[in-house]
């Protein structure tokens, strides 16, 4: 049964205000100067601090046993363990600032994986109450990844403090995917706390190519936050449209100066913030390779002069640092969108400082990465449009909000179906995001594809009075599964639906529940 937002804030589902002491909305004042130069957190000034790479985290144990849920196969299993915690860190200078994170770290640890080898992840819940005494409760959603129902994250299935749940995913598929925490009604206060990190799955096709690996295969988690003088992290859970930080955080430091080889790194960009997409350039004017996005490598490297990062989006970029001089800086500038609140500094992501006597010599880029075979309108058994708009003070989907028990579309068990996405009017991007399956764009109404969005997705960039259209093949799994607006503000307020997939799946939320602390042993002996 779904929960009212009233039963949710009485199973504590719903908390707000500052995270450590309980001051007014007032005290920090409300911008609108758009780019006229004003704060909303006090000034300060970019590349004092230098890139950092979040910790990359380690199996607690390993095993070689084959097996399969039933759909998926898997050659042996890695056991992780994951602390919901709080902790503090440097934003503004020689202040502390606390976040709600994952293991300790802003952003949470990196997972690499290799696919087909089965994760089973045990997230304990030591977050406690909010200020308002309230339990802050969380789900985890590895976003990207094809989850059996009951370890998706649904929005309904919370672990309350002093519980854990151990998640098991299959690994299927390599690409850039994340975790974060898909709480109902609070997913945009939990990940603007921290409750974010990066999840990345490799295959040997991919560890083959001649594209950059170890130190220079870097995660770029970027979001944005408003930090009160006395550390206090800022938001606001009244918030109804809207939330734009006026601090960019890049692996969570202020606009980093990051010294770089004179050689080819990759970036996986990955927009973990709650309103604001970014579009990326370089200062001085080269352009950007892309080569992959969302679900894994394009089919080929494409180069362009701006990349448009919606909220929950990822994106594989390799910059070529070998053709500059030592010394050179190069910016990594955000460029105006539409309706996109810019602060004195969001212009402006991170630094790129060359150094180094000697040109590493390294091949070129591979022309072919990744074979895509392409899904034609053909193949579609039926088409579903859905509205997204705002009715009556609420974000909605084809005029409905979040019911748990009412799912909006029932595809067969790998059925192909084409989607419609209608952005219903207003100054508003939705950056929609489809559980469980990766689909194609096939059409955009008033601008084109760009290409490097050409290959597989699971969230695509709604743009204000858009219409896309994308295909997909419903499965592997059947039971429910969500979608939403990745603007996590409308997903709180209540842009999200769910849809079904066949009959017969496990429930997402009876399944496999929380369990309270003290917890056995993860590892069986």
């Amino acid at each position: 049964m779904g929960l009212s937002r009233r039963k949710a804030l009485q199973v504590g589902v719903i908390g707000g205000g500052a995270m450590l002491l309980p001051i007014a909305f007032q005290t920090i004042g409300r911008s609108q100067s758009g780019s006229s130069g004003k704060w909303l957190s006090p000034p300060m000034k970019p590349f004092q601090r230098t890139f950092r790479t979040p910790p990359t985290l380690s199996p607690v144990a390993s095993n070689n046993i084959a097996g399969s849920n039933g759909v998926q196969s898997f050659t042996g299993t890695d056991f992780y363990q994951i602390a919901m915690v709080r902790a503090s860190t440097e934003i503004l200078p020689g202040t502390l600032t606390e976040f709600w994170t994952y293991n300790g770290s802003v952003p949470g640890p990196t997972i690499r994986q290799r696919q087909n080898r089965r994760s089973i992840i045990r997230f304990i819940n030591r977050l406690g109450n909010d200020d308002k005494g309230i339990p802050i409760a969380t789900s985890v959603h590895l976003h990207g990844m094809a989850s059996l129902p009951q370890y998706d994250g649904w929005a309904e299935d919370l672990s309350p403090p002093g519980f854990y749940k151990d998640y098991i995913y299959p690994n299927d598929l390599a690409a850039p995917l994340w975790y974060h925490d898909h709480a109902l009604h609070v997913t945009s206060r939990n990940t603007y706390r921290g409750l974010a990190g990066m999840y990345i799955v490799q295959d040997n096709l991919e560890l083959e190519l001649d594209l950059p690996k170890g130190a220079y295969d870097l995660p770029l988690v970027l979001s944005d936050k408003i930090v009160r003088r006395n550390g206090t992290l800022f938001f606001d859970p009244e918030e109804l449209k809207d939330f734009w930080g006026d601090i960019i955080l890049v692996n969570g430091v202020p606009w980093p100066k990051m010294p770089v080889e004179r050689r080819k790194y990759r970036f996986r960009i990955c927009n973990t913030g709650g309103s604001r997409a970014y579009n990326l350039r370089l200062s001085n004017g080269a352009p950007i390779t892309v080569i992959g996005s969302d679900q894994g490598l394009l089919p080929a490297p494409v180069q362009t002069p701006n990349l448009i990062v919606g909220v929950a989006e990822r994106y594989e970029i390799v910059l070529d640092f070998s053709e500059y001089s030592a010394g050179t800086s190069i910016i990594l500038r955000n460029g105006e969108l539409k309706n996109h609140e810019q602060y004195a500094q969001t212009n402006i992501v991170m630094r790129f400082d060359v150094a180094g006597s000697a040109v590493v010599d390294e091949p070129p880029l591979p022309t072919t990465l990744r074979p895509l075979t392409r899904l034609d309108r053909s193949a579609a058994v039926r088409k579903r449009e859905f509205v997204f708009e705002r009715r009556k003070g609420l974000w909605a989907i084809n005029g409905l909000t979040w019911d748990a028990t009412r799912s909006d579309a029932n595809p067969g068990l790998n059925d192909v179906e084409i989607w419609r996405f209608e952005n219903g009017g207003g100054g508003w991007n939705h950056p929609i995001h489809v559980h469980l399956i990766d689909f194609q764009i096939l059409s955009r109404s008033d601008g084109r594809i760009f290409d490097y969005e050409r290959g597989r997705k699971d969230t695509v960039y709604l743009g204000e009075g858009q219409e896309i259209e994308v295909i997909a093949r419903f499965g592997p799994h059947r039971g429910k599964y969500m979608m939403h607006c990745h603007n996590v503000i409308h997903e709180d307020h209540d842009m999200m639906t769910n849809f079904e997939v066949g009959r017969g799946g496990p429930d997402p939320v009876t399944t496999a529940p929380p369990q309270p602390l003290p917890a056995p042993p993860l590892v069986p002996i």
